[in-house]
């Protein structure tokens, strides 16, 4: 549950003006006891993160003892923040029975210095410099570190750490696994501290929450104590406390040459077990210990029984995966799967945050600058969690983001239904939905606004899981989300349609600079924004909690009159998206086929912004197919559905009925209809504009030769295509929606067409790629946007996965090229992968797009 960094967070961030990169940089994080939460490599704790355990290594040569992953802050990366470590999460079980990592570490001195000094100097318009090209892994200098976790109980856990030396020479690198306990004493009235002391070969854990425990490593190693504190004379130039044994300690007995850092009296809060290990030529060595609550829970030495129990969650994790994958005939595909779930699992992080005591300050400690009073999330108070979440990923987004932990529950969904669920219904809970009924956007802002995804995502996990169950469902769990979705529903109505016209603003929407304007901020116009993508999100939420409460009317009659007021402002979000107020202007334009943004000036013009972008294809998603013999069942919503078609011309022209004989009529209700249909996806599968190799592009292709230009009072501004890295600073420089791949909007068009295609059948078809001369049911190109993406990750005739890029080392050396890394985006034109290297959250979608479709009454009713 810990992160791979917690220095650069807003958490621990208590500067006046906000700045989270320059508070605590990495270099600072060795020496600074953290506030809320804790970093390590390939950390394990328990669930609120009093105990901590991970890896730290020393090759000899570096300044800087490895205790956590070393990267680019957002001013220091020539594309914003960035990573720049080379490791892989292998493999896990849902319930954390067992784990495995890899983490890849040079026997060269790391090139910090080289890795800022070069990517300042590259500028925005070339690709990041990565550890890979600085040559530290030439002739397989460096040290495959895999380490596994198998519990034998729930309190019994058992760590190996393999150390494989790549190169040919014999090598000496030093091993310490360490424990720890959070710092939770340094902030408020000194109260009961936990303590770690060496007792006969052993460390004695003692914690008044916890219990008692004990970390036992196997042969002799030097035990190093000291205590999870700041290094205040460091830091802060402050006199050194008699007595005193910093956080660094372990970093200033090794590196710095001053075994005195470290207590002597072998007690405190962190320790470490010092392996200094002579590796030979292509050889390997293992450390193993394990951390058990005391009385042990195995009769005599703690590893008599370490391989058996090792050898058996191996197996068990084996079998696990081998029952989910047994329709998968691809090993290749099996392999990138299982690693997209292991990354997944890995990525859940223990977050804490409680608003309110970061803004006023600790008891114990001196009180924040004023200014942060009136700073960054200062409206969420009420914001107090200490959870277990899924994050986006453990070092560049080590929190929690709205609608990426949406999506991020459509995979969690196949292997651990109950904690996906439980994902969705935390984020709803009061100590995190505002009391106005937003849902907090991410930490770095929480009011901004993310894409109303979550009620999507609970009828999806829902179907997921009634699907597994074999029964009617967890109606209790689709009941209690909704309840609350109708309160951010509602803040969305009365917040973003500022006009009342079924219209919404909703600002960035989580896709960055795609646009022409920052849409978070005021226009240079002046004005606002009438958003096709923000207005179409609206109406596919209108027919996710239509949908759901359907569902929940056949347990509860009283949710029946909800589906009516859905179904309705459905349509009214319809009709204004062709035809805003009666005015003849909508946010689809007939001569170029597609949805626009309107802007609307201050003096009243409006000013369709013809940028075809993902913007424009997020209509698609808002589509549901009501079924005859579930309409039966709801008179009350039948009658006021047939009142409004015969009654309300104007609204009953957008919604498409099929009539089967000895079935009754299936009800289409799509902000698209059959022409406008078939033009959108003239657009989406044409290979000139948004159909890659490798999936929908999120800008068109032909602004790549022919930027986009708008031309206002003399001002000209131009959007051009970016395949891959982003030339603008806007939101930090570190994202790119003008033209790469991003799996979470291809896993909705992926699923939006499934719908279509259960309405119209095999017969409407549909040309792709367009200009092909070949044709293919909707069904079909569904399944051909599912290929390309996955094809992303997957061995190629040659041997070489796009993923990779031009990287030889990847493509081609047996101990690098089956391990994958689940990047942020994908380059739009070659595939590789760009961004957050291991952002296994949104494109851990990968893993359901690889899982075969089963006949079942949830696919038959379009889900992919």
């Amino acid at each position: 549950y810990l992160s791979e960094r917690q220095w650069g967070t807003v958490r621990e961030d208590y500067s006046a003006n906000g700045d989270a990169w320059n508070y605590i940089s990495h270099d600072a994080a060795r020496s600074r006891a953290f506030r809320w939460g804790e970093d390590g490599i390939a950390g394990f704790s328990d669930h609120g993160q009093r105990l901590c355990l991970s890896l730290v290594l020393w090759n000899g040569r570096d300044p800087i003892l490895k205790e956590r992953f070393f990267g680019l802050t957002n001013p220091e990366g020539n594309h914003g923040e960035d990573v720049k470590e080379v490791y892989y999460y292998l493999d896990a079980t849902p319930t954390h029975s067992y784990l495995k990592m890899l983490y890849k570490y040079p026997q060269r001195e790391f090139p910090y210095g080289w890795l800022v000094s070069e990517n300042r100097r590259r500028g925005r318009n070339r690709e990041e410099f990565e550890l890979l090209d600085t040559g530290v892994f030439d002739d397989d200098r460096y040290f495959d570190v895999f380490v596994e976790y198998a519990k034998a109980s729930p309190d019994d856990l058992l760590m190996q750490i393999t150390v494989c030396n790549r190169g040919p020479d014999e090598v000496l690198l030093h091993v310490l696994p360490q424990v720890w306990f959070r710092n939770t004493w340094s902030w408020s009235e000194p109260g009961d501290k936990p303590q770690l002391r060496a007792v006969e070969g052993h460390v004695e854990i003692a914690d008044s929450a916890l219990g008692r425990y004990a970390l036992s490593a196997e042969g002799s190693p030097a035990w190093l104590f000291c205590d999870n504190e700041s290094n205040a004379p460091r830091l802060w130039n402050q006199p050194a406390r008699s007595g005193a044994f910093y956080k660094d300690a372990f970093h200033e007995c090794l590196v710095g040459k001053h075994p005195e850092a470290v207590n002597p009296a072998q007690v405190g809060t962190k320790a470490a077990a010092h392996y200094a290990l002579t590796i030979a030529g292509h050889g390997e060595a293992t450390v193993r210990l394990r951390l058990a609550a005391q009385p042990p829970v195995t009769p005599g030495t703690p590893f008599e029984d370490f391989e058996r129990i090792l050898g058996q969650r191996r197996r068990e994790a084996d079998a696990f995966y081998a029952e989910l994958q047994d329709q998968m005939g691809d090993p290749d595909a099996r392999s990138v799967q299982r690693q997209a779930f292991a990354g997944m699992i890995w990525s859940k992080q223990f977050y804490h945050y409680d608003v309110e005591r970061w803004l006023d300050g600790d008891p114990a400690q001196p009180p924040p600058a004023p200014e942060r009073l009136q700073g960054r999330n200062w409206e969420w108070r009420h914001l107090n969690n200490a959870d277990i979440l899924s994050m986006p990923d453990t070092w560049e987004y080590p929190w929690f983001a709205a609608w990426d932990l949406a999506f991020h529950c459509i995979s969690l969904a196949l292997i651990d239904a109950e904690f996906a669920k439980n994902q969705l219904v935390l984020l709803n809970r009061v100590w995190y939905l505002h009391p106005n009924g937003q849902l907090p956007a991410y930490e770095w802002n929480f009011s901004d606004v993310n894409p109303p995804v979550q009620a999507w995502a609970a009828w999806r996990v829902f179907q997921i899981d009634r699907k597994q169950r074999g029964d009617a469902g967890d109606l209790d769990f689709l009941e209690r989300v909704f309840h609350k979705q109708l309160l951010n529903f509602t803040w969305w109505v009365n917040r973003k349609d500022p006009s009342g016209l079924n219209i919404f603003q909703g600002g960035f929407l989580g896709l960055d600079n795609i646009g022409i304007f920052n849409r978070s901020q005021a226009l240079p116009t002046g004005g606002f924004i009438n958003q096709a993508d923000g207005t179409a999100w609206m109406a596919m939420y209108c027919l996710n909690l239509l949908r759901i409460s359907l569902e929940l009317a056949q347990r509860d009659p009283v949710f029946e009159d909800m589906a009516t007021k859905f179904f309705e402002h459905f349509l009214f979000i319809a009709k204004a998206m062709t035809n805003i107020s009666n005015s003849g202007v909508g946010l689809w334009d007939e001569e170029d086929s597609f949805y626009y943004d309107v802007l609307i000036l201050p003096d009243g013009r409006k000013l369709p912004m013809r940028l075809r972008s993902m913007v424009g294809l997020i209509p698609l998603f808002a589509v549901e197919t009501l079924e005859p013999e579930l309409l039966a069942r709801f008179p009350a919503f039948n009658r006021r559905l047939e009142w409004v078609l015969k009654n309300r011309p104007d609204l009953a022209q957008l919604v498409s009925r099929w009539f089967e004989p000895g079935q009754g009529e299936r009800r289409l209700l799509s902000l698209l209809r059959g022409h406008r249909m078939k033009c959108l996806l003239r657009r989406l599968l044409d290979e000139t504009e948004f159909l890659s190799d490798y999936g929908v592009r999120a800008l068109s292709r032909i602004y790549k030769e022919n930027p986009y230009e708008l031309h206002l009072d003399g001002c000209k501004i131009a959007v051009h295509y970016l395949p891959g890295e982003s030339d603008s600073a806007m939101f930090g420089g570190n994202s790119n929606w003008r033209g790469p791949i991003w799996f979470p909007v291809n896993y909705l068009i992926i699923e939006s067409l499934q719908k279509f295609h259960h309405y119209y059948g095999d017969e409407f078809k549909i040309e792709c790629p367009t200009g092909s001369g070949h044709f293919m049911t909707i069904n079909e190109v569904a399944d051909e946007l599912t290929r390309r993406l996955t094809h992303i990750f997957l061995r190629d005739e040659n041997g070489r996965r796009p993923v990779f890029g031009n990287y030889e080392k990847m493509q081609t050396d047996p101990h690098f090229r089956d391990y994958i890394w689940f990047h942020e985006y994908f380059h739009g034109d070659n595939g590789r992968g760009v961004g957050a290297s291991h952002q296994t959250g949104w494109t851990g979608l990968a893993a359901k797009l690889f899982q075969p479709r089963r006949p079942c009454k949830a696919i038959e009713e379009g889900a992919p």
